[in-house]
């Protein structure tokens, strides 16, 4: 009835600039209406049914006390920490995971990445970008001229089928990259802290309140939109056809991609073995998603908790104003990781969801073989010449070591690989052909990666 009332609405003449911008600024979360057009790239193509979850351990992670344990080196080198066997013979990583040990056949260590700039923000820039800024900045404010792997997904897939992002940032964005060229719509959408007891779906925002008379205004607003599109005859983002319309309002109004952000929709039991924190959570939040159809999601893996028990990743002496032994705040931060990594990487496989589903632990550089002590504490700094991480799933051959270091874990002594081999590796699985370019502001055609390809024993 109501459908019937519309089609015999007169019409009501040019859309004023107050409606024109009413219309450009429906969101859900953080993306406007003309963000969702822009992402209709793609719309009729197949889409690729692979996802990417990147654990960002912002800080850069010690190889020396996580993955690459070099007991038999002198004592100005080598970790408190001793390494344990896992299930997979010859492969041993830190005692303080445990849990990872028993699973280490569920995933493979690549124990030889390297570059080198040791800043974070730089340091971070190409390992999620696969570019080297063209100009260093000792200072770690830089952001990037080029965008991240998760943009790029955005702009070459776009939109699920249940129209959920492409990209998604647990619980915020990078603050060292931006989607640059290919325009803000393809930035990550950002959850908020998923553990938080204040924690919504995004999606939420959109629905609480509405009823199907305000989705209703909201399809014919989009209507309307066309309409003016086409008296002005524009082309480039805001040319669209049905079929993006269709996916632009299920976005706004989809079932699916509201639940896919709906951690309380899972047993508490499973909640439970991830962990109350931002890193369980986070990583249960980034499984729904991968498992909804996102292409990448990008959890900021800094601190599982606040409090002054807790540092991030960048394990000087005296970080973040914390005296001692870098040992003491690691050995609780490490704990909360194995946890939350280990119950992803099962959680994965005991859905089957393998195959579909890479995941990847990695920072952006590792820590200095050699300790630094003085009195207020000891520490490890900045090291881009040797470090490791994790793949899981994806498809890939699990349960080895590849790549090694010298005795102290200084630099690769077998088969180095770099930031743009593994962003290969990623791009590989997600169906996106890195050989291929994109066009910047000035015309230019700039390649996904400058170089790199997938890491050949993984594949």
């Amino acid at each position: 009835m109501e459908r019937n009332r519309m089609a015999g609405k007169v019409c009501n003449g040019p859309v004023n600039r107050r409606e024109f911008m009413r219309i450009g600024s429906l969101s859900l979360g953080g993306l406007t209406l003309s963000q969702l057009m822009s992402l209709r790239s793609e719309a009729g193509q197949p889409k690729q049914d692979t996802s990417v979850i990147l654990l960002f351990l912002h800080g850069g992670p010690s190889q020396l006390e996580t993955y690459d344990l070099k007991p038999d080196a002198p004592s100005s080198y080598r970790s408190v920490f001793q390494p344990i066997s896992t299930n997979v013979p010859g492969m041993d990583i830190c005692e303080l995971f445990p849990k990872q040990a028993k699973i280490a056949d569920k995933f493979s260590l690549v124990r030889s990445l390297h570059h080198d700039v040791g800043i974070h923000s730089d340091g971070g820039i190409i390992v999620l970008t696969g570019k080297r800024p063209s100009k260093l900045d000792p200072s770690s404010r830089s952001k990037s001229e080029h965008p991240d792997f998760g943009s790029i997904t955005s702009k070459v897939r776009g939109l699920s089928k249940a129209g959920t992002p492409p990209y998604v940032s647990i619980p915020s964005k990078f603050y060292m990259v931006q989607p640059t060229y290919l325009g803000m719509q393809h930035g990550p959408f950002e959850s908020s802290e998923p553990s938080s007891k204040n924690y919504r779906p995004p999606s939420l925002k959109l629905n609480a309140g509405m009823d199907g008379k305000h989705l209703l205004e909201r399809r014919q607003l989009l209507e309307q939109f066309d309409r003016l599109r086409n008296d002005l005859d524009l082309s480039g983002d805001l040319e669209g056809n049905e079929k993006f319309r269709n996916i632009a309002f299920q976005m706004l109004t989809s079932p699916e991609a509201a639940k896919s952000f709906d951690i309380a929709l899972e047993d508490d039991q499973l909640r439970e073995r991830y962990g109350r924190n931002m890193w369980g959570q986070g990583c249960l939040l980034a499984r729904r998603l991968a498992q909804a159809g996102c292409g990448v999601v990008s959890l900021y893996f800094n601190t599982p908790k606040t409090g002054q028990e807790f540092t991030n990743w960048d394990d000087h002496i005296s970080n973040a104003g914390r005296p001692g032994h870098f040992a003491k705040y690691m050995s609780i931060r490490l704990s909360y990781m194995d946890q939350a990594l280990t119950t992803l990487i099962e959680d994965i496989h005991e859905r089957n969801l393998d195959k579909k589903i890479m995941v990847v632990a990695v920072g952006e550089f590792g820590r200095t073989p050699r300790l630094s002590s003085n009195n207020t504490g000891t520490g490890r700094n900045h090291w881009p010449e040797a470090y490791t991480a994790l793949f899981s799933g994806g498809n890939l051959k699990m349960g080895q070591v590849v790549g090694a270091t010298n005795s102290k874990a200084e630099y690769p002594t077998h088969s180095p690989y770099t930031p743009q081999d593994m962003l290969a590796t990623i791009y590989q699985h997600l169906g996106i052909d890195y050989d291929k370019s994109i066009v910047d502001f000035q015309g230019r055609p700039i390649p996904i990666l400058p170089h790199g390809r997938p890491i050949k024993e993984l594949i």
